[in-house]
């Protein structure tokens, strides 16, 4: 008999290697050709008196109404010249990176078809956290400052901020801001809906970056990962006993939603919970609804929340003691 499980075991696995084979044959048979412009270089190498021109060549990123002296005081100011210097330090290089954006590229396309291939610009910011890519249809901006590295000298953040100014996360952020375009916006507030929506962002990172691991996908750690995976059934139970599901109290979103040092159970497990637990969560239920129902990526991101969980079959593992 148990002969018989492991040949049985082994050819859904040969079966899986060999389905996954074929996709990922198709998706790097897509002709894809990414165009970087590194607009971070060209704006502080840039010679004052070239300064129209650079204007000409990227209008939107000069408002109109802001006069030549700020953009002159910012090319020649020691601190941004720092942060500019530290940026080339860790992307002088840029080509692995230019790689991985075609291989992402790729994929979208053998997803979304229709997906116009934009073009990637690269700039030094403000540090907006909030903002780290922008993904518009025929442009991709990427702001490098704030992937240098969580412990940089220049990041005066709180750690569950800084964990993410990681090069690995320009991926998952690429399709974090990709998958806003895709999924369909939250017609009501409640938890469930919140859930499923980043849900669907996280399962996008499933597809799409496949060769990433979920604490990427999440930008979690490991132990914070494995957290979560313990705990999934005691997190599942504290939603449904309190009926938090259908709950509109938009206080649940600061307490399991948005970003967070830590999720507020009110409990002693507080402080060893990471934030945004509630997405995780959100994640299972639209990894399980794929898992056990017939329906392509493109109708699962115009699907409501409800009939997602309710034919999502969803069952948490049991606790790890």
């Amino acid at each position: 008999m148990r002969k018989i499980v492991l040949i049985f075991t082994l050819v859904i696995a040969l079966f899986s290697c060999e389905k996954k084979s074929k996709e990922e044959k198709a998706v790097e048979s897509i002709p894809i050709k990414i165009k970087v412009e590194r607009f971070d270089k060209l704006f502080f190498e840039t010679s004052p008196k070239d300064l129209g021109k650079l204007k000409k060549e990227f209008p939107f990123f000069f408002p109109q109404d802001t006069p030549d002296s700020v953009w002159l005081e910012k090319m020649q100011n020691p601190l941004w010249r720092e942060l500019y210097t530290e940026v080339q330090k860790k992307y002088s290089n840029f080509e692995p990176i230019h790689n991985e954006l075609e291989t992402l590229f790729k994929h979208i396309k053998y997803y979304f078809p229709e997906t116009k291939t934009p073009k990637i610009i690269t700039v030094i910011s403000e540090m907006d956290y909030n903002n780290k890519v922008i993904y518009a249809d025929s442009l991709v901006i990427i702001s490098l400052e704030l992937y240098l590295g969580k412990e940089h000298k220049f990041y005066q953040f709180p750690k569950y901020l800084k964990q993410n100014f990681e090069e690995k996360q320009i991926m998952p952020d690429v399709v974090s801001s990709f998958s806003t375009k895709k999924i369909a916006p939250i017609p009501d507030k409640n938890l469930l809906s919140q859930m499923i929506f980043f849900g669907k962002q996280l399962y996008l990172k499933d597809i799409l970056l496949p060769d990433y691991a979920d604490a990427e996908k999440m930008g979690y750690t490991l132990e914070q990962i494995k957290w979560c995976d313990e705990n999934e059934s005691y997190m599942w139970r504290y939603f449904l006993e309190r009926e938090m599901l259908y709950s509109d109290d938009q206080k649940l979103d600061n307490r399991f939603i948005n970003p967070a040092p830590f999720s507020k159970f009110y409990l002693e497990i507080d402080n060893e919970s990471p934030g945004r637990v509630g997405t995780w969560i959100g994640w299972q239920i639209v990894r399980s609804f794929m898992k056990n129902n017939d329906i392509s990526v493109d109708q699962l991101m115009k699907m409501n929340a409800k009939e997602i969980f309710e034919k999502s079959k969803y069952k948490p593992k049991k606790n790890v003691e």
